[in-house]
């Protein structure tokens, strides 16, 4: 998947974000807004509550991806045009959300308090472009998993035991 530009990522972030031992986290909507040619932005959704007939490896994945995108559909993704700052702004007014970026200087994720409907904003290796960082931040807070810069992936795993933990108690 790497000559489809990171797409890699985008599978490892969707199947971190979705997919437990054996099951499907239904209540999980992953977001990827894809900004890269041939024709940005492209908002891609994966609903948990309605994603069926998928696997956890790669091959399937790139087969889905690589369709959904061709225009083709799938149970539970759909696309659309919508780019980031809109999708941010949709989230933003959904009452009771919370937004958070993740980066490595924001505030400790142990002093916060996760509530139940939240948002989180997590860029590529590279992190998010400075101007997008900053038009996230009128919405949002900064938050850390740490000093460490990690995967995308691994933020997604981590922040997903965190709120697991959350209702569990």
């Amino acid at each position: 998947m790497h000559d489809a530009g990171r797409l890699d990522i985008v599978y490892e972030c969707v199947v971190a974000s979705l997919f437990l031992s054996h099951a499907i986290r239904k209540n999980v909507v992953f977001n990827a807004s894809l900004s890269g040619p041939p024709t940005p932005p492209l908002h891609l959704r994966i609903e948990g509550a309605t994603l069926h007939d998928v696997r956890t490896d790669q091959q399937t994945w790139e087969r889905i991806l690589r369709n959904v995108l061709g225009g083709q559909n799938h149970p539970g993704i759909t696309t659309d045009k919508t780019s980031f700052e809109a999708l941010l702004k949709i989230k933003a007014k959904a009452s009771g959300t919370t937004i958070y970026v993740l980066e490595e200087k924001g505030k400790s994720i142990s002093e916060i308090e996760l509530e139940e409907d939240v948002v989180f904003v997590l860029g590529d290796h590279v992190g998010l472009p400075k101007t997008v960082e900053n038009f996230a931040l009128r919405y949002a807070q900064k938050i850390s998993l740490g000093k460490q810069p990690y995967l995308a992936a691994s933020c997604i795993t981590v922040l997903n035991y965190l709120m697991d933990s959350k209702t569990c108690r």
